[in-house]
């Protein structure tokens, strides 16, 4: 059996670290920050080396801080962003393209024509948020040297030197046939990049090289995107189940077992893992701004940060009819409209930042009831619970307002790195190829359940309020 191993989580504002042992749980963490810089027309950019640098930092403190060796190291990654690079030194040849970033929103509209073929070849709609529009803008305007590839296939050629992405990020740039599990030609061509040397298409468990940034030689044995990681680790394959991570953003999945499936409501058709040749799907929908919007608030110094959501909302008891749609990144699923920006309406000069808080509260939480219908929708089955983690589960305000206005009980993870649970549960599978998955993903233990504190009639009127002022700036646009 596999002794512990070090489950890496390189995400958008920070990497996470874990040691997680197999019989005494998490021994050992460490973190270390990343952070994007904005810029005009969309720009969401993130210097390579940071990301690398933070992916060993974080490593080696986890791994000082547990007083363990370790047999196997696991990688997840954010899915989206996207570099150009020099295949034979490793250097980057651009700035990391963050998933936020709406500059390929040009690229989009001249594909639209193509769209359905799209969706259909690959489960994704067309938005500059997926990986080939990104690599598609850096080709145009950036370079055409080098490879293109998702940060992933970068971090991995730096550590070891192998040339590989796993299924589920592969999945998610609209490049990858969604039955085939392969690169597709035609998507491909689509996007002007049939000529491009693209990275093979591996499980998520296996043997992919080895490094020695972390002291000795370790082999990397566990590859997984970031939200997928975390559906695994929740265990959220259940037909009645989904898990919403919030993060940077919200990001809310759903397994839907061995068959791909196409949304008809507006997500997007996943592939959520693919072990020892099986592939298991999902649908996953998005909310760009979560604790980004939090922070949008916090640099205008309406509060100081996250940690005030609780207190300073306290100080009202409601939003006093003001609505927030944080749209700050664009609206997502199931909207799909990178180019909307968000809107604050129904101010007063009694509105106070307890009313600020509260409506952005309200708005994240309606975004991801509106996820939730469509899952319900695509699967046909009533969702009884949903499985949350994330730094903003923090939230008692945010938790409470997201079961009342769901109306299903809300279950937060009791760990709350949960994607580098679900990454190494994978390293574990690829450092012992006996081990089944059932015993490699940890029990799942909810630390709280928020129950719904109003009744659904009150919840489909705050929504019904939420969905007015979407229509409103669907209809302005």
């Amino acid at each position: 059996m596999a002794g512990p191993v070090l489950a890496i989580d390189q995400g958008t504002s920070g990497t996470k670290a874990l040691v997680i042992c197999p019989e005494r749980g998490v021994i050992g963490s460490g973190s270390a920050p990343v952070r994007p810089r904005y810029g005009p027309g969309g720009a969401v950019e993130t210097d390579p080396a940071a990301l690398l640098a933070s992916v060993v930092a974080a490593g080696r403190r986890a791994l000082a801080a547990s007083g363990s060796t370790v047999d196997a190291v696991g990688l997840a990654n954010q899915g989206e962003t996207v570099l150009a690079w020099d295949p034979d030194t490793g250097r980057p040849l651009t700035e990391a393209i963050v998933w936020q970033d709406r500059r390929a929103a040009g690229i989009c509209a001249e594909l639209v024509p193509r769209g359905e073929e799209l969706r259909r070849l690959t489960g994704l709609p067309l938005d500059p948020y997926f990986a080939a529009p990104k690599m598609a803008w850096i080709r145009r305007e950036r370079t055409r040297e080098g490879v293109v590839t998702t940060s992933d296939a970068w971090l991995v050629h730096q550590l070891t030197g192998a040339f590989v992405t796993d299924a589920a990020t592969a999945g998610r740039t609209q490049l990858l046939d969604l039955d085939r599990v392969a690169w597709s030609p035609d998507a491909l061509d689509a996007y002007g990049l049939g000529d491009e040397r693209l990275p093979a298409v591996t499980d998520a468990a296996g043997t992919f090289g080895t490094t020695g940034v972390f002291g000795g030689e370790l082999p990397l044995t566990g590859l997984l995107v970031d939200q997928q990681a975390a559906l695994l680790a929740q265990s959220a394959s259940d037909p009645s189940v989904a898990k919403c991570t919030y993060g940077t953003g919200a990001f809310l999945l759903a397994g839907t077992g061995a068959a791909p499936r196409r949304s008809t409501g507006g997500l997007a058709g996943c592939v959520a893992w693919r072990l020892g040749g099986r592939t298991s799907y999902c649908l996953d929908g998005q909310v760009y701004t979560a604790a980004s919007a939090v922070r949008w608030l916090t640099d205008l110094g309406v509060i100081a940060g996250a940690a005030d959501l609780d207190p300073v909302g306290a100080t009202v008891p409601d939003s006093g009819g003001v609505t927030f749609v944080p749209a700050l990144a664009g609206l997502a699923a199931p909207w799909w409209r990178s180019d909307l920006r968000g809107a604050v309406t129904g101010l007063g000069l009694d509105t106070s930042a307890g009313h600020l808080v509260r409506a952005l509260c309200e708005g994240i939480a309606a975004q991801v009831v509106e996820l939730a219908a469509a899952v319900t929708a695509d699967r046909g089955t009533p969702l009884s619970v949903l499985r949350v983690d994330g730094g903003l589960t923090r939230s008692a305000l945010l938790m409470q307002t997201q079961a009342d206005l769901l109306q299903r009980p809300v279950e937060v993870s009791a760990l709350p790195d949960v994607t580098a649970l679900g990454v190494g549960a994978v390293a574990r599978m690829g450092a012992d190829p006996a081990l089944p998955l059932a015993r490699a993903v940890p029990d799942w233990k909810p630390a709280a359940v928020y129950e719904p504190r109003i009744g659904p009639d009150e919840a489909a009127e705050r929504l019904d309020v939420f969905r007015a002022a979407v229509r409103a700036l669907l209809e302005r646009s």
